[in-house]
This record gives structure tokens, sequence and C-alpha cells, in this order.
């Protein structure tokens, strides 16, 4: 019985030990650089596992599991309450994921229908100052870095055991408790931390497209000025017609007339381009 009660005991430890810190950062934004006064604020959340850490938002997940349920309950898109997510759109529809074996950093987004992957080739340099202070429970140290065309200061805590940060941010001596660039425009803020069993399973519709950071760039301009001409090609260029209206499967609409939805989708992303002028990453 005591050798039954040591391993259970090993057991439990190891289980502990695998399991994912969850870090809960609220990320403050002002993506219309012509109406600053328009700020979004939102949850995401940067889960760490010894191997790995991913950051990725809040409402997305939310997002995903009650598509997920309406799918399996067999009722496809008809079964969603559309109010609801609309409650949980989103702005960050990216995912930031670090591989800590190899040190590097993996950027996923979409354009149009595909999920398109690089990894990132700038390096952060980070000027560590002196400077501490306390933010909530921690104590907090300042730290200066250039990136992507903004100025930011992060303060980073050794309180606890990790070297990461929400996004991109990332090795500095510990964590990242607040992030904010010069002009207010974006900062994040940990409000809390607890333990999850397992990185959830984020839903990937669509191919995912494994590019180089400046492909992925011209990839995003190119739908940014013409938006349904790109959703109408398919991988490398190649015409491949796009899926609108008919049928009741996730890019069924029904019986709405074909010209009709791809107006109002090319309207709709047209008008949520003018609200994003103003970019995390200006460079």
């Amino acid at each position: 019985m005591k050798k039954l009660g040591i391993i259970a005991l090993a057991l439990f430890i190891q289980q502990v030990s695998a399991q994912t810190n969850r870090f809960v950062y609220q990320v403050t934004m002002k993506p219309d650089a012509e109406n600053k006064t328009d700020i979004k604020t939102e949850n995401a959340y940067l889960d760490i596992s010894p191997e790995k850490s991913v950051f990725y938002s809040e409402n997305r997940i939310k997002r995903d599991s009650i598509m997920q349920k309406a799918f399996q309950g067999g009722g496809g898109r008809g079964n969603i309450n559309r109010d609801q997510m609309e409650s949980l759109r989103t702005n960050i529809n990216y995912t930031v994921e670090k591989d800590k074996t190899n040190q590097k950093t993996y950027f996923k987004d979409r354009i149009g229908r595909d999920l398109y992957s690089y990894e990132e080739d700038r390096p952060l340099v980070w000027k560590i100052s002196s400077e501490t202070t306390k933010i909530g429970e921690y104590k907090v140290q300042k730290a200066e870095t250039d990136f992507a065309g903004r100025k930011w200061t992060a303060w980073f805590t050794t309180d606890l055991p990790y070297q990461d940060g929400p996004y991109k941010f990332g090795g500095l001596p510990g964590l990242v408790v607040k992030a904010e660039d010069d002009k207010g425009d974006y900062s994040f803020d940990l409000m809390k931390n607890y333990k999850v069993a397992e990185f959830p399973t984020l839903n990937q519709f669509g191919n995912t497209l494994k590019v180089k950071r400046m492909d992925f760039v011209k990839q995003q301009q190119k739908f940014k000025s013409d938006p349904m001409s790109f959703m109408t090609q398919g991988t490398g260029g190649i015409s491949a017609p796009m899926r609108i209206g008919g049928g009741r499967g996730p890019g069924g609409g029904g019986n709405e007339n074909p010209a009709d939805m791809r107006k109002r989708m090319e309207e709709r992303v047209k008008e949520e381009a003018k609200k994003n002028t103003n970019p995390i990453e200006l460079q």
C-alpha cells in the first residue's frame, strides 16, 4: 500500500508539472488611425508550457467553441446565435507561437480563405534599465525596444519562473507584466494567471500556407487593395472559384443570391480595412 501511495504521489506531481500555465492579458488597441477615441479592449491568453507558448484571443476560443458545438449538433451555421458571435468579435485574429527548444517565434494570421504562417526574422533587442517599480503584486524592471516601427516599453518580473511575454515579446530575464508603445496605441497588461490541463485546439479553417514574412506582408496588401479578387484566386495565383452561397456547410448561404452575398462580403471587408489603419506593426 505504501508503494502504491508513492506511485500515486509521483503521478500526481508529474501531472501537475505537465500542466500549462495561462496568463490573461488585457489588450488595449486604437486600430483606427483617423479616430484614436475608438478604443478596443479585450482579453488574450498566453499559455506557457516547458516546450512552447501560444498567445491568442480569448474571444476566438469562445467563438470556436460555439461553432464546434453547432456543427457537432448537426445544425451547422443555422444553430449559431449570431448576436452571441457578434459580441465575441475580436481584433486579435492572429496567434503567436514561441518554440522554446529552437528559440523561434511563429506568427499565424488569416488572409481571405487561408491561414498564413511565417517565422519572425527580426530579433528583439532590449535595452534593460535599472529602474524598478511594482505593478500589482509583482516587482518589475523596465526594458525598452524598437520593433516593427514602434518604440516599446516593457516591465518584466523575475518573481515568476518564465522568460516570455504577450504578442512577440520575449527574450527578457523574466515575464512581461506590462508592455506599451510610446504613442499609447497598444498596451498589454497582465491581469491574472492560473493553470489549465492542456493547450486548447484552435480551429484552422482553410489551408495553412507557410511563407516568408515579407511574402505575408505582400499578400496582406493585395487582400486590402482588392479583397474579392484575392479570395477568388487559388494558392500560387491559380484561379479557383470561391464558394459563395448554396448548401448548408460552413460556406453555405442558403438561398441568398451569390452576387448579393459577394457584394455584401466585399463591403464588409473594405469597412473593416478602413477601421484597421493603425496596425500593431507599422513596418
